[in-house]
This record gives structure tokens, C-alpha cells and sequence, in this order.
């Protein structure tokens, strides 16, 4: 019998591996044996799809945590009736398991920016369109909201949708330091708060 290879599967299993792998450990800690080990695949197998391991954490940046940011943020937006309403649910709508997680390892993109922007113009320039696709979403979910009569008209909403972004980053970093969900639900409470001033 013979079994047909999948190079698409196989790159989602790489990928998923080192986003990880990096998420534990960081990029510069991320250990491709652990990934090989992880995936059960060879070095030639890695290689072949992501010629060294920079290649391999761009395309972490660019698909799994880009494509994780148009699942959680952006799509739920666009597909809401009330702007507001959305990015509450949103900000406070972590599950348990997920506040935790925040307390142990953090939000990955910030992550990396903090780790890797300093030292790689190519992570650092990744990164930043990742930001800038965040951002960008909020900003124009917000002015189909005060086109709707739903979100102020006085709002600058490109400096809101900044603001949300650092907000709840901020809130993972200092979650992430203290390791303690009362942290995280206090700046959750304050940033869902600060979205009702919102309001037309």
C-alpha cells in the first residue's frame, strides 16, 4: 500500500509545532529538535518546506498568530451588528483555560515583539503588520458603527483602535508578570468599561 504524502498537512503540522514551541519558550529558546520530536518528521522534512528556522518563525508571525487575530478579533467584528457590544464580548469572553494561559506564557504576538523586534527588522516589520492588521480592523469596524449611529462621531477611531490594542496587550504583559487572573480581570473590567464611553 502506498501512502500519499500531504506537504499542505504537513506544513500546518510544522507550523502548529513551533507557534508552540515558541510560545513556551520563545524564538531564540525554540528548539527544532523539540519540533522534529513533536511532529515525528525529519530535519529534511522541516527543511523542506522552511529553509532555516527564521523562514519557519516568519511564517508563525504571519499565518498562525496573523490568522488567529482575523479569527478572534477581526471576523467577530465584521460580522457584528454593534461594534461595542462586540468588543466587549471579545475583551471579557476568555474562557478560564484562556486566562490562565495568559498568566503562564502571555499574548504570542507581544511576545515576540518585546523578544524579537529589537534584534530582527524582519520579525520587527512581520510583527508589525500583524499590529497593523489588528488595529486597522477595530478602527474600521468603529467607523461603520458611527456611520450606523452606534459609536460616537467626536471619536478618532484609528487612536481608539490603537488604544484598545495596547490596552489589552499591556493586560497581558502584566498578567504575564504577575501570574494572577486578578490582574487580568481587573484591566478586563477597566477596558470593558472604558467601550461603553463609547456609545452614541
Amino acid at each position: 500500500m502506498v501512502v500519499k504524502r500531504n506537504p499542505d498537512l504537513t506544513r500546518k503540522r510544522i507550523l502548529d509545532s513551533a507557534f508552540a514551541e515558541i510560545y513556551r519558550h520563545g524564538f531564540r529558546s525554540a528548539s527544532v529538535d523539540r519540533i522534529l520530536a513533536d511532529t515525528g518528521l525529519t530535519k529534511g522534512a522541516l527543511y523542506h518546506h522552511f529553509p532555516n528556522k527564521a523562514a519557519l518563525g516568519y511564517a508563525v508571525v504571519e499565518e498562525i498568530i496573523g490568522g488567529h487575530i482575523v479569527e478572534t478579533w477581526i471576523q467577530p467584528l465584521e460580522e457584528s451588528d454593534d461594534p461595542i457590544t462586540a468588543l466587549s464580548g471579545l475583551v471579557s469572553g476568555m474562557s478560564e483555560e484562556q486566562v490562565a494561559q495568559m498568566c503562564d506564557c502571555g499574548c504570542p504576538l507581544n511576545n515576540l515583539a518585546q523578544e524579537m523586534s529589537p534584534v530582527d527588522d524582519e520579525f520587527r516589520e512581520r510583527i508589525a503588520a500583524v499590529f497593523s492588521l489588528w488595529r486597522e480592523g477595530i478602527a474600521d469596524r468603529l467607523r461603520r458603527g458611527q456611520a450606523d449611529g452606534l459609536v460616537r462621531q467626536d471619536l478618532d477611531c484609528d487612536q481608539v483602535a490603537g488604544f484598545i490594542v495596547a490596552g489589552i496587550e499591556g493586560a497581558s504583559g502584566l498578567a504575564k508578570n504577575a501570574r494572577d487572573p486578578k490582574v487580568l480581570h481587573a484591566c478586563i473590567g477597566a477596558m470593558t468599561a472604558y467601550l461603553e464611553t463609547l456609545r452614541a
